[in-house]
């Protein structure tokens, strides 16, 4: 199986898309003519200095990625399934068919000026830090202005928020062992300084229609596949929402036998997916069961969910990776998003994934009963 995914902001560098606008000069004078500026001269060289400013760079990755979606649609035919990175959704709906490339560009381009006019913050990615450990610090250092912008992959995580807090996260997330870059980024994307721009683009978004989804594109709030119904609502929740990336994949490579194509400048998105891809199949790898004829193969997570079920009773002591105190588990093992593997804790909200836990001591196995 095959999946197309789209880069988000980001991405974008001066001299994109060159082959790609002499390929399609069709949809090139459409753009620029929507947009009212010449999307060649933007991307390729940019004389006002503005690809980076955030109402120019939406349009400007919208139309190289849906051109290289036109181009590998030509070379290589459709794929099983779409993605795209923030941003990079819009391209995905326009290959699976749902938006026309007219209508994509007009939501983006009111993206992009809604998103660059809202409140000024900043945004920083936070390297070798898992989710719980970092919002774990966030709360005990009341860094309560910070909230969680794009889960790209295991070790990589976007914060998003008032700059006066993102500037003080970087101390606890060192001491966690982390490494904080500040990103160069005029707004906090992805968080609730966003809701302005929402709540504008939700009145837009109103005026269109969508078609009917010809190839299944997985939805960046939610991490599983888009319903018809639910495409304005979808765009509009990205806005504020933090993006599901990790989860994303691992719901595709879920699927099956997976090979991803990055569509779009750069191959940013390509090397986030080799990560996730890595620690996804590393667990299965690592749980093992013994055939009748003594040989050890991978586990499904399904089989995972059945091996702890059956060796561990609710109520066990686990321990966190990386910590020393013992939980006890208040529910079974139970299957999250139709993929991972995940057990509630007495004292938690949210779930764990069975590769973050271990028993605190080992328990025998519980018979089977009739």
């Amino acid at each position: 199986m095959k999946t197309y995914i789209f880069p988000g902001q980001g991405s974008q560098y001066v001299g994109m898309g060159k082959p790609l606008f002499a390929e399609f000069p069709a949809y090139v004078e459409q753009a620029s003519d929507l947009l009212g500026y010449s999307i060649c001269e933007l991307c390729l060289a940019d004389p006002n200095k503005q690809l980076n400013h955030t109402q120019f760079t939406q349009p400007a990755l919208y139309v190289v990625s849906a051109l290289a979606f036109l181009q590998q649609q030509k070379q290589q035919g459709a794929a099983d399934y779409l993605a795209g990175h923030s941003l990079g959704e819009y391209a995905a709906l326009f290959a699976a068919g749902a938006i026309s490339f007219e209508t994509g560009l007009k939501l983006v381009q009111k993206r992009g000026e809604l998103m660059s006019k809202a409140a000024s913050g900043a945004m920083a990615a936070v390297l070798n830090v898992s989710e719980f450990d970092l919002n774990k610090a966030l709360t005990e250092n009341n860094l309560n202005t910070i909230d969680i912008a794009n889960l790209n992959a295991p070790d990589q995580i976007v914060i998003s928020g008032l700059a006066e807090g993102i500037n003080r996260s970087q101390a606890c997330i060192e001491q966690l062992g982390g490494r904080f870059i500040k990103l160069n980024t005029s707004g906090a994307f992805h968080s609730r300084y966003m809701t302005p721009a929402q709540t504008e683009f939700a009145e837009f978004i109103q005026g269109f229609e969508f078609n009917t989804l010809q190839t299944p594109v997985i939805a960046n709030v939610t991490a599983q596949p888009y319903h018809h119904a639910d495409i304005a609502q979808h765009l509009i929740a990205q806005i504020t929402q933090p993006v599901q990336w990790t989860k994303s994949v691992e719901y595709l490579l879920s699927q099956g036998d997976m090979d991803f194509v990055e569509l779009g400048p750069k191959k940013v998105l390509t090397k986030l997916v080799q990560t996730i891809e890595k620690q996804f199949v590393k667990p299965l790898q690592q749980s093992t069961v013994k055939t009748p004829s003594n040989n050890q193969v991978g586990v499904t997570p399904q089989q995972q969910i059945a091996h702890w079920n059956n060796t561990y009773p609710v109520g066990t002591e686990v321990l966190i990776k990386g910590q020393t105190t013992p939980y006890k588990t208040r529910t079974q093992a139970t299957l999250q998003f139709g993929h991972r593997p995940t057990l509630y804790l007495h004292g938690f909200g949210g779930y764990f994934h069975l590769t973050d836990l271990r028993p605190a001591q080992q328990h025998a196995r519980i018979p089977a009963t009739a």
